[in-house]
């Protein structure tokens, strides 16, 4: 199954392909395990395919890939092209300030005391 062929399916379509692949790929095993599966290749390319479409679910949900329908119905006007820079801006500059509270947050933790070593208090 081609990723350009999913993109085309809209968002209840692909669910309902995760759950059939994912029977798809339980069925699967379980013929492999008691040696009815001929063709032990099928696994790896259903979850495969499964991983896929779980992607571009996850994706979708994100807002970061639309329909191929909607691309250019989703296309931005000027007004919001010019803030989005900005936004992205404010949200990187939150995400370093929170990476380095973080980072400050574990340099303050004392490590444990080994046997027999004295604790500072």
């Amino acid at each position: 199954m081609k990723a350009s062929d999913l993109r085309e399916k809209s968002v209840e379509d692909l669910r309902e392909l995760q759950a059939s692949l994912a029977h798809e790929t339980f069925q699967y095993r379980l013929k492999n395990f008691t040696n009815r599966l001929d063709d032990t290749s099928v696994i790896g390319k259903t979850r495969r395919d499964l991983a896929r479409v779980i992607t571009l679910l996850h994706a979708r949900n994100l807002g970061g890939v639309a329909p191929a329908a909607s691309v250019a119905a989703a296309a931005p006007e000027p007004d919001q092209a010019a803030a989005a820079p900005a936004a992205k801006a404010a949200k990187v500059t939150s995400a370093a300030k929170v990476t380095s509270a973080a980072k400050a947050t574990a340099a303050d933790k004392k490590k444990p005391a080994k046997k027999g070593e004295a604790t500072q208090s």
